[in-house]
């Protein structure tokens, strides 16, 4: 069954039954394959071992445990996905800190995103060690920063995104939960939208079947 829902093939990434859970970045990496993406997550320690999703979900467990937390997953596996590597960190959010995507992105093109239940999620692009442009996806669209900070508003336009502040919104300053007052519709839709921003980018859409594929799985050395 087809639909004309842009949003659609992503819903499975918002809620309880995503199979990578409540917390983990997802990475589109431009002009690199997928060894050389592992190799810079382990800053040049490693080149990736093959492996499957269950092995990464394993692993990135097991670190998680072992260090209490706070240091994610410690993981990384990353399939090719047409001229992109994608990459995925189970528990992780490191290539969406802007220090980090500053390194990960050298001469080449990275957008990631990360889903983080218990913090924020975060949208980030990166060209060559520059951040071009991000968003919190569930919070503010409106409040854009990076080099040129407006450089995928066609994209987010098409999405049903707001790109000015209204006047009932609240401030991204502002700490608050979301509740009854705020729209259901943008909720569910935040996280989705953010895939379905990077699918237009990118030309990948991050489907559950990307996740059945054989990929290379390697150490995050960044904490």
């Amino acid at each position: 069954m087809t639909t004309s829902d842009p949003l659609a093939p992503f819903q499975w990434l918002h809620g309880g039954d995503c199979p990578l859970d409540e917390i983990f970045t997802v990475a589109f990496f431009r002009g690199l394959d997928p060894s050389e993406v592992v190799r810079r997550f382990s800053r040049g320690e490693d080149h990736g071992q093959e492996s499957g999703f269950d092995e990464l979900m394993e692993q990135a467990s097991e670190f998680s445990v072992k260090t209490g937390g706070g240091s994610g997953g410690g993981t990384v596996g990353v399939v090719q996905v047409g001229e992109w590597s994608v990459a995925i960190e189970p528990i992780g959010w490191m290539a969406t800190l802007p220090d980090v995507l500053a390194e990960l992105s050298r001469h080449c093109e990275v957008l990631a995103i990360t889903r983080h239940d218990y913090a924020e999620d975060s949208l980030a692009y990166a060209i060559d060690g520059t951040i071009v442009t991000g968003y919190h996806p569930l919070e503010c669209p409106y409040i854009r920063y990076g080099s040129e900070p407006d450089r995928l508003n066609g994209f987010m336009r098409e999405l049903g995104m707001t790109l000015d502040k209204r006047d009932d919104e609240h401030d991204c300053d502002d700490e608050y939960d979301w509740d009854e007052s705020d729209s259901d519709d943008d909720y569910f839709a935040a996280l989705p939208r953010a895939f379905a921003l990077a699918a237009k980018l990118t030309q990948v859409r991050f489907t559950p079947e990307i996740l059945d594929r054989a990929m290379l799985v390697g150490p995050v050395a960044y904490r």
